[in-house]
């Protein structure tokens, strides 16, 4: 079970489309492991996918000019000037939805420091997770 979950958060975290809350609520309720192993599961996971976004950033971003180049430049523009503008610490939104992938993306594009930017993302992810797990045991 902590290895689906920690698959659901990795491909959470990717510029795939999905969840992993529901997964997290229910190995939660289920018991399937101690509530410190399921969070750390997720987060781990969760932390991994970010960081895989940062690779994608820092290393692809130089085929932007290839008709295949899955990234719209316009938006990627856009992106970058926020980023720029708010610097490492909007990494600290990397747990949202929507906005969170392209951060992490973005950070790895700017070159953003491995090291400030795994710390940052790991705090972020795992308080999410923590927030999550704490409403979904006060309703189970």
């Amino acid at each position: 079970m902590l290895w689906g979950l920690f698959i659901s958060a990795f491909v959470a975290a990717s510029v795939f489309p999905a969840q992993s809350e529901l997964f997290l609520a229910g190995a939660l309720v289920k018991q399937y492991a101690p509530v410190w192993a399921i969070i750390g599961a997720a987060s781990l996971g969760n932390t991994l996918g970010s960081a895989t976004n940062w690779l994608l950033g820092r290393f692809f971003i130089r085929y932007n000019d290839r008709p295949w180049f899955p990234i719209n430049i316009s938006k990627l523009s856009k992106a970058e000037a926020w980023y720029r503008k708010y610097g490492r610490w909007s990494l600290l939104l990397s747990w949202m939805p929507i906005v969170g992938d392209p951060i992490t993306l973005v950070a790895g594009i700017l070159r953003e420091p491995f090291s400030s930017f795994i710390l940052i993302v790991a705090l972020a992810k795992t308080a999410r997770y923590i927030v999550i797990a704490v409403i979904t045991l006060q309703f189970a």
